[in-house]
């Protein structure tokens, strides 16, 4: 399977102190900055990182040379989320269906982004982290049970539920959360859940999910890689 990357549509979700820039066709693929022009070079200058993750499937992908090659489709106007420092506004696109292909395309991506965090997670494990400039930050240990508890947040965004149980393993726990992930994607974009929750509220769509799911652990796996000494 392969998609051309000569041009990347992009979207922005556009706060009042942090703006977003991602790619449509490529999740995971999103960085921030103060404003569109920072974020688009945030979004740039992350191209061969993303780029390495991709090479973990099967896919074919090369990181933009510049930004002439995005092209800006749709712009989002974000909220106090956005501003907090995660995205959280779909592009209009997510609302489409996703088919078998679509389907497959994002699971390995999925694949991917999870084996890069495993990757980060192991070559960190038994070292203390770096802290940010004010002394902030989770070790790894904190950081994979956010990524979990992160990960059954969202599944309940679609409708699906994640149960663990809090004396497993943090292994075992990863892995029920991605089986869980990759079962509710295939029963959202299958139809086989409700479009609302039961007190009204709207559930992503699966395009969306996998957006969010994906940014996040990747965001989590090149943070431990920053901040490992």
């Amino acid at each position: 399977m392969a998609r051309s990357s000569k041009e990347i549509r992009v979207y922005f979700e556009i706060g009042q102190k942090r703006t977003f820039a991602g790619a449509i066709d490529w999740p995971g693929w999103c960085r921030s900055g103060r404003d569109e022009e920072s974020a688009l070079r945030a979004l740039l200058d992350c191209g061969p990182r993303y780029a390495g993750v991709v090479r973990l499937t099967r896919l074919e992908f090369e990181p933009p040379l510049d930004t002439s090659m995005f092209t800006v489709i749709e712009r989002l106007t974000g909220n106090a989320t956005t501003d907090f420092g995660a995205p959280a506004l779909a592009p209009s696109e997510d609302a489409l269906p996703v088919d078998e292909t679509q389907l497959r395309y994002f699971e390995e991506l999925l694949k991917a982004c999870w084996k890069k965090f495993d990757t980060a997670r192991r070559a960190a494990a038994g070292m203390e982290l770096r802290k940010g400039p004010r002394g902030g930050g989770r070790e790894t240990e904190a950081i994979i049970r956010h990524v979990i508890e992160a990960d059954q947040a969202y599944l309940g965004k679609i409708g699906w539920k994640l149960r663990i149980n809090e004396r497993d393993h943090p292994e075992t726990k990863l892995d029920q959360a991605r089986q869980a992930i990759l079962g509710g994607v295939a029963a959202s974009a299958g139809g086989e859940l409700p479009a609302q929750g039961p007190r009204g509220s709207v559930y992503w769509t699966p395009r969306y999910f996998v957006r969010r799911v994906a940014w996040h652990v990747l965001d989590h796996a090149w943070e431990i890689e920053d901040r490992t000494p």
